[in-house]
């Protein structure tokens, strides 16, 4: 699925549009996530990752 990241599992979040009249209408917020090459035990591996994952695997791999 192209909106769950597969490091921590974060996938859509379901609420409402809500117009000025207050009609609510079913909408989805998806996580922003990218195909991404990391490096795990020493082999790459291509996953589908959220930002904030990705930027926290940067981070640490310096």
């Amino acid at each position: 699925m192209a909106g769950k990241c597969e490091i921590c599992g974060k996938g859509p979040q379901f609420g409402h549009n809500v117009s000025h009249s207050n009609r609510k209408t079913n909408r989805m917020w998806l996580p922003n996530t990218h195909k991404a090459t990391i490096q795990v035990a020493g082999l790459s591996k291509r996953v589908n990752a959220c930002t904030r994952c990705l930027r926290t695997i940067s981070k640490s791999q310096g």
